[in-house]
């Protein structure tokens, strides 16, 4: 009896595209997969022909998607946050909020990071309003502004952690990105289960976790992403880079 041929390793986007159809069950794919927006269903047919993708397939789509968050861990988010994918849902999120008394919304287009996607409104109709009328594109994530909440980054690589609190003094987004300052800060022991239950439920083998305090001490997740920007982050970019490589290496060894 003829022995199984041994499985094929690609780390490259290039040669898997090459190699596309021809792909076994069992073959395995380091990295991330570059994908348009329109071709997240490649993510799915791997995954049913039994190819092994590693971040996995979910965690690579969770990173390009806030509504898919906002769907997976609405347990873990603000009280509220909704995925609004149409008018419908719209509408029902206006009835919602109402009900619940919330006047000031904050929005989260879908594909947007480094806070660039992200709008404060005063009043939940004024969402459905520019929703409705196509100024504003479905889908989104929606959820109650929560004033004079703080926000911190985990960086989680295998045995490395880093957490810093990211601060704006002059705008609610405290995305670096856009002027917000950081500084080093230790988790609490509850921050830390939390990261670790977003990373589990989403099967992220690293990441980087945005974490909302909000008053009364309150932590929630705000996002999470397989890779981000490491400004205001003791780690370098080779570091970086090394321990990404590393866990990978260490994925390899263990088949």
């Amino acid at each position: 009896m003829r022995p199984a041929p041994s499985p094929r390793i690609i780390t490259t986007n290039q040669i898997l595209r090459q190699q596309y159809h021809n792909l076994a069950s069992g073959d395995i794919f380091i990295g991330r997969l570059r994908l348009k927006t329109s071709e997240e269903h490649l993510l799915l047919d791997l995954v049913e022909r039994g190819i092994i993708l590693f971040p996995s397939a979910l965690s690579q789509q969770l990173s390009r998607s806030k509504v898919m968050q906002a769907h997976l861990f609405a347990g873990e988010m603000l009280p509220l946050t909704v995925a609004v994918h149409d008018q419908h849902d719209m509408l029902e999120t206006v009835n919602l909020y109402q009900k619940n008394g919330i006047s000031r919304v904050v929005t989260k287009l879908d594909r947007k990071n480094a806070g660039m996607g992200i709008h404060l409104w005063h009043d939940v109709e004024d969402v459905f309003t520019h929703a409705t009328l196509g100024s504003l594109s479905f889908p989104f994530v929606i959820q109650p502004f929560a004033d004079n909440s703080r926000d911190i980054r985990v960086i989680m690589l295998g045995d490395y952690r880093e957490s810093y609190a990211r601060h704006n003094p002059d705008n609610f987004r405290n995305n670096l990105h856009c002027g917000g300052q950081s500084s080093p800060c230790e988790l609490s022991g509850e921050q830390l289960d939390l990261c670790r239950q977003v990373m589990a439920r989403g099967r992220f083998p690293y990441a980087h976790i945005d974490l909302m305090i909000v008053a009364g001490g309150k932590t929630f997740l705000a996002e999470v992403n397989l890779r981000g920007g490491i400004r205001g982050a003791k780690i370098n970019p080779a570091e970086y880079t090394g321990r990404v490589a590393a866990i990978h290496r260490d994925f390899l060894h263990s088949r």
